[in-house]
């Protein structure tokens, strides 16, 4: 609901709101966790099996945009929404999933690794539980707000959000939930020309 308003919001404001095609499927998502984990999770994570699967899938996308939001008074319930997922998910940290055998945190550990790889811009994103010297100001474990050394949260340029929702490291190579490519101007003028 939440989410439907800030794009009511959004469209009032923005004049000619784009809407891409937006790719929610059991296997965008399995991809993603496939490249998190570097293998095939057998048989392949499907994201509306159950409510920590849900879970897991809502961690995908939520903090990569908050991280590019420049819009303050989206960032501060982008924020809330995002620790409410990462909150949900620490209370199960060593729930395992079935039928993987992999604990939730591992999940929960994978995907920033993930993020920050396809970002290519070094560590900006970090899982739910961490080395406690990389944890908020390096006393801490635990790690529901992400954010740097002084706990501050990390930033994304566009190119390394594109990067990340692709899934190709890549700002010009769509794919991931965005199958076509965003259908911003920013998005649009990194496409590669065939």
């Amino acid at each position: 609901m939440a989410r439907s308003r800030h794009l009511r919001a959004i469209k009032k404001t923005v004049e000619g709101f784009p809407r891409p095609l937006l790719n929610l499927s059991v296997e965008s998502f399995a991809h993603v966790f496939d490249s998190a984990f570097g293998s095939p999770l057998n048989p392949p994570l499907d994201p509306y099996a159950n409510s920590i699967n849900y879970l897991l899938a809502s961690y995908l996308i939520p903090y990569v945009g908050l991280t590019g939001y420049v819009v303050a008074g989206l960032l501060g319930v982008e924020s809330g929404q995002d620790a409410v997922i990462r909150t949900l998910l620490y209370e199960h940290a060593d729930l395992i999933v079935k039928p993987y055998g992999i604990i939730v945190a591992e999940f929960t550990n994978r995907i920033p690794v993930l993020r920050n790889k396809l970002g290519r811009t070094g560590l900006k994103d970090e899982g739910l539980v961490v080395r406690e010297y990389i944890g908020a100001e390096g006393r801490s474990s635990g790690n529901i707000l992400a954010g740097d050394k002084y706990s501050v949260a990390y930033d994304r340029t566009p190119e390394e959000i594109l990067r990340i929702v692709y899934g190709s490291g890549d700002e010009g190579v769509t794919g991931g939930i965005y199958p076509k490519g965003a259908d911003g101007r920013i998005a649009k003028s990194y496409l590669k020309k065939e």
